[in-house]
């Protein structure tokens, strides 16, 4: 039975336990969703918001709908005073173009003292400002999250378990420790130029401390895990045939089996009237993937129903964006010829490592008590000789040049 079907199961069967109970569960139902439409001035590549996403607003259509609409359900069951589940299911554009609903959030927490709670099942990764609220368009401010801080960690969810405390340090202020263990797989699309494939996250071990007190949030996040993606081996098993020159380069770029490392921070102040906030993090995979790190800050006025805001994001690849490769001098020609070609694919995949800023201005309009409007305007600058976060790339693509972006969209809770 697949992991998935394994942890819906098991939660369904602790919700069927409750209801021998005299008074059964108290079970609400929730649901979430977004319509939205993207339009980008660049016929020659699409926009894409995470790595997961197969297009976008560009080549594949000027308008697209994918890039932000979705719905998701929750349902959440108060089991016992200290026991409790939630089951939380998506449908959005996935790595195929389907809108296949998948289990987002399938787990069951327990508090055996009321500042300690303890999870198991399917659980949200707590790497951002606004991870639980990251896919709900409603709870931001934003047409979505500043892409160039929250595309570095496309994964959004493992399968293991967290704990979190909450000590109570004076009347309005609080601190609150989680940590987590898990593992995640999740499937890139053929845009990454190896076909579809998987990437397989284990030992995932993370911790986030987040301090509130009145108006104001600090966070502070680090989290670490091993990233294997199959599809590389192919790539790697053809440097290893040149001998320990070829081997060094499988093994520094190769991806199986390979440390990554997260560290974000971030802060937020919200008295109301106006909200600002900045998150700044950094990430390295030890391989090909490269290192790189992004920050943001974000403001906006809220005057009767309307929030104007403007966000400045900035993405920076840290990492070399060419390799000489293998050394030819000496080579036979046709083994010289078939190492030019492994070289030529070795720097073609470091020399996607974006690099890009931001200038987003837009608007929110709270028309009714659940649902809002939002209309965005993005000027993407891409680094120099980078391709940015654009994908589908074509040849007439300029790397380097600046994109301008136009989103839409319906926010909705119910």
């Amino acid at each position: 039975m697949h992991r998935k079907t394994i942890v819906a199961a098991a939660l369904l069967a602790a919700c069927g336990a409750a209801h021998a109970d005299d008074e059964g569960p108290k079970i609400k139902l929730s649901g979430y969703g977004t319509i939205g439409e993207a339009h980008s001035d660049n016929r020659d590549a699409d926009y894409l918001v995470d790595s997961f996403k197969p297009n976008g607003p560009g080549f594949t259509r000027a308008w697209n709908a994918d890039t932000d609409s979705r719905l998701g359900l929750q349902a959440s069951a108060e089991l016992s005073p200290r026991l409790s589940a939630v089951l939380q299911v998506i449908s959005q554009q996935r790595y195929d173009g389907s809108y296949r609903p998948a289990i987002e959030w399938a787990n069951v927490k327990y508090s055996p003292i009321p500042d300690l709670s303890l999870r198991a099942g399917r659980i949200v990764l707590p790497v951002f400002m606004v991870t639980d609220s990251r896919r709900v368009g409603y709870a931001n401010p934003w047409v979505r999250p500043p892409v160039e801080l929250y595309s570095m960690v496309p994964v959004t969810s493992s399968d293991g378990v967290d704990a979190s405390y909450r000590m109570t340090l004076s009347p309005t202020t609080s601190d609150t420790l989680e940590v987590t263990g898990g593992r995640s797989d999740a499937h890139f699309p053929p845009s990454q130029g190896l076909g579809t494939g998987t990437a397989e996250v284990r030992n995932i071990f993370a911790v986030a401390n987040t301090l509130e007190s009145g108006f104001a949030t600090a966070r502070l996040n680090y989290g670490q895990a091993r990233l294997t993606i199959p599809e590389y081996r192919v790539f790697e098993d053809a440097f290893r045939q040149f001998g320990p020159a070829g081997a060094a380069i499988a093994e520094r770029y190769g991806v199986d089996n390979k440390l990554v490392k997260f560290v974000g921070a971030g802060v937020s102040y919200d008295p109301g009237p106006w909200f600002a906030m900045a998150e700044w993090a950094q990430f390295d995979t030890h391989s090909i993937i490269g290192k790189k790190s992004a920050w943001y800050v974000s403001a906006g006025h809220r005057w009767n129903k309307f929030t104007p805001y403007a966000t400045y994001a900035k993405l920076n690849g840290l990492s070399n964006t060419t390799d000489p490769g293998i050394p030819l001098a000496g080579l036979p020609p046709p083994i010289a010829a078939a190492a030019g070609q492994l070289n030529a694919v070795l720097n073609s995949q470091l020399s996607v490592l974006p690099s890009q800023s931001t200038v987003s201005v837009g608007v929110r309009w709270d028309l009714l008590r659940s649902a809002a409007l939002k209309l965005q305007y993005d000027r993407v600058a891409l680094g120099s000789g980078s391709h940015g976060v654009f994908g589908n790339i074509q040849p007439g693509f300029q790397p380097g040049s600046t994109v301008h972006l136009i989103s839409a969209t319906f926010d909705f809770v119910f």
